[in-house]
């Protein structure tokens, strides 16, 4: 038999294949457990591969392509539509399966395992920043109870932290020194290892020259660069810059129809992480804006007038997403636009 295209469903032990012929006609339909893929894959002769995207899905993929077959990844949402009927592996492999046979159908490009590894580094740096931030408000909770209040923001907490355990320290029972000393030392340990993986990222910044290209857009600083370019792994499988910006959601949720666009609230679809970064940096961006007032923001401080901060906020990370595709497509650096005089 001549197998073309092979739909694989993965799991944690057991794994589903559904393979097709030339005429369509299902030709292999076997479960193997996960210690057998690599040698029955091995056996085959090279062939297309259909994987839905999740977890491990990039490990097998790397595999697979070392054994010679051609693997392509799909957002699971997209195979959900060619299920035909109920729910198991069987019926999941051939929805997989069918779904890769579509020309208009959007794959996921395989990440390197270098790529995944800068990818766990910012996870690993968002879990610990919630964390602290967790620790940050059961410390300011905790005082709050005796009268003593701060701001909000880590820096008023290590403030804080010295006023409560320094060399001159405020009026509390011992009881509660002895409560808040367990949170203080998790809040220090939390904050080396943070520092600890940004310094980790900034190495790895300084070897990548995507990384350093999308440094130089106003609002992007190492850890959104590195973000991006981990994430991003061939930046022309976006046909423009608007469906760039649209897979990190920061476009407006369609509901048109009979020839009338109708636009609603921004989506929120795709990439939160990237999404949250590069909103992050564009708030930076208004607050330099209304301080210092450059010429090149200009335009920021004219729709500020007419927006509240929050949209304008969301129409600058827009603006820095889509730069951000031209960057890596035309891999150019960012180049500020001088106004010419009248």
């Amino acid at each position: 038999m001549t197998i073309i295209r092979i739909g694989l469903d993965t799991s944690k032990h057991v794994f589903q294949i559904h393979g097709v012929d030339e005429n369509e006609k299902p030709e292999l339909r076997r479960q193997i457990r996960r210690g057998e893929v690599a040698k029955f894959f091995a056996k085959l002769p090279p062939t297309r591969i259909g994987i839905e995207a999740c977890g491990a899905s990039h490990h097998w993929a790397r595999l697979l392509r070392g054994l010679g077959h051609e693997v392509l990844l799909m957002p699971p949402q997209y195979i959900k539509a060619y299920v035909k009927r109920g729910k198991n592996d069987a019926i999941d492999a051939e929805a997989i399966c069918e779904a890769m046979s579509r020309p208009t159908m959007r794959f996921v490009p395989v990440k390197s395992a270098d790529q995944q590894a800068v990818l766990m580094l910012h996870r690993t740096r968002a879990l610990l920043i919630r964390q602290q931030t967790m620790l940050a408000n059961a410390f300011r909770a905790h005082l709050a109870e005796f009268g003593i209040v701060v701001a909000q923001g880590i820096r008023h907490v290590r403030a804080l932290i010295e006023r409560v355990f320094g060399e001159d320290p405020i009026d509390l029972p011992a009881l509660a020194r002895i409560a808040l000393r367990p949170l203080v030392a998790q809040l220090m340990e939390l904050r080396l290892n943070i520092k600890m993986i940004e310094k980790e990222l900034l190495a790895w910044h300084r070897t990548s020259q995507e990384s350093r290209r999308l440094e130089t857009i106003p609002g992007v600083g190492f850890i959104t660069a590195t973000a991006i370019a981990a994430t991003v792994t061939d930046p022309s499988h976006f046909r423009s810059s608007r469906e760039f910006s649209a897979w990190l959601g920061l476009t407006p949720r369609q509901n048109s129809s009979g020839g009338k666009d109708r636009l609603g609230r921004v989506s929120k679809m795709g990439n939160g992480y990237l999404r949250s970064l590069i909103v992050v940096g564009a708030t930076a961006m208004i607050r330099y804006a209304r301080e210092k007032g450059p010429v090149s923001a200009r335009w920021i401080n004219v729709l500020l007038e007419k927006k509240p901060a929050r949209l304008v906020s969301v129409a600058v990370a827009n603006k820095t997403a889509r730069i951000a595709w031209a960057l890596l497509v035309r891999k150019e650096n960012y180049r500020v636009s001088v106004p010419v005089a009248a």
